[in-house]
């Protein structure tokens, strides 16, 4: 008789555990779990019994172990009677279960179809954050100059976040942090107003160092392989500079030929290292040339149409995926920041692993100049 690869065999065993030792007093059958696990079509079962089969196991469907995950993550999907509870339902506590045993299931699940350890962080998530935080976003304040008048406090009508930098890409990163953390203090501060406690939790510095010297003086802390400057030639932003072998590659945005010149094409950086302020937290800059650029680094983790493959990109390609620095081309279409596509070849232009001493080469499709 074949032998059972010992992968196969521990995922038929991790299976067959839960539905009998989870929540043991329940007495869940295979039936009970297949008529679950199916949803919309009902699984029968001996399709159940056969991934839980220890001589000739069968391997479940990926979407079959993440309703796995679901189901065993929190006692509620037994009242009424066997349900899946719908995970943004779920209380902190189910949600960190949740994310355990999806973790734990898909790992043995990737390691059972001779997957290879990179592959198996398929559901990262690189904004949700596993502490109890706080997670401060650090905005620019524009210049008096560029602000309208309801950025006035003497204004009547004053609204503070007129007076933001970057706006899109904070409200677009707030929304998103918030849901992925909702037992999770999130702030949001323009730089004039932070303080020291501000800076020793989880933070996001969003923008450029020409309205944020909270920017400039992390930058200085960091020693990062990628810094900013103004150049003449350009008034709008400040480019990209990139050390490389000891010498300095520029990357700059695109305009268009003629009259008005409109911007095509933007450079953005996305960087998550340990915080240089407290190594227990993280710190994470999103950065752009232009706005649109800012808004392209952010929306790279947050579109929900790009932000999986954008995951398993960085789990592919940085040894600790928590620590990972991209310069990436932002794409613009008639005026909008289009979300970058890590894996279409071009998009990233320089990336790097904080920490380490060792930079890759620019790729040979970057664009180092306009």
């Amino acid at each position: 008789m074949q032998s059972v690869p010992p992968a196969q065999l521990e995922l038929a065993l991790r299976l067959r555990a839960l539905r009998l030792e989870r929540w043991p007093d329940s007495k869940l059958t295979q039936s009970a779990l297949a008529s679950v696990l199916g949803g919309d079509e009902p699984l029968s079962p001996a399709t159940v019994a056969s991934w839980e089969n220890r001589n000739a196991p069968k391997l479940p469907p990926r979407e079959r172990i993440l309703a796995y995950a679901q189901f065993f993550a929190t006692r509620r999907s037994l009242v009424p009677a066997p349900q899946l509870v719908p995970v943004d339902s779920f209380s902190p506590e189910e949600q960190a279960a949740y994310e355990e045993l999806r973790d734990e299931l898909l790992m043995l699940h990737a390691g059972a179809s001779g997957g290879s350890k990179p592959d198996l962080i398929v559901a990262r998530r690189s904004w949700h954050f596993t502490d109890d935080g706080p997670l401060t976003i650090v905005c620019a304040q524009l210049p008096e100059a560029e602000a309208g008048p309801l950025a006035n406090p003497d204004d009547p009508n004053y609204t503070e976040l007129m007076s933001f930098g970057d706006l899109d890409a904070m409200v677009e990163l707030f929304g998103h942090a918030r849901m992925e953390n909702p037992a999770m203090d999130v702030f949001f501060k323009s730089a004039p107003n932070v303080i020291a406690d501000d800076l020793s939790g989880h933070v996001v510095i969003i923008g450029g160092i020409g309205w944020n010297e909270v920017t400039r003086r992390i930058l200085d802390l960091t020693r990062l392989p990628v810094t900013q400057k103004e150049i003449a030639t350009m008034e709008t932003g400040e480019i990209f500079v990139a050390n490389i072998g000891g010498e300095d590659r520029e990357f700059l945005p695109v305009f268009s030929a003629g009259a008005p010149a409109k911007l095509i094409e933007d450079v953005g950086l996305l960087v998550r290292m340990p915080n240089p302020l407290n190594s227990s937290r993280t710190l994470t800059m999103c950065n752009g040339i232009h706005s649109r650029g800012v808004l392209g680094a952010v929306r790279s983790l947050t579109d929900k149409r790009l932000r999986e493959s954008n995951e398993r990109y960085i789990a592919r390609n940085f040894k600790n995926n928590q620590q990972f620095g991209i310069l990436m081309r932002i794409q613009v279409i008639e005026g909008k920041a289009m979300t970058p596509d890590f894996s279409i070849a071009g998009t990233v232009l320089y990336q790097w692993e904080p920490g380490s001493t060792v930079f890759p080469a620019v790729p040979a499709s970057a664009r180092t100049s306009a």
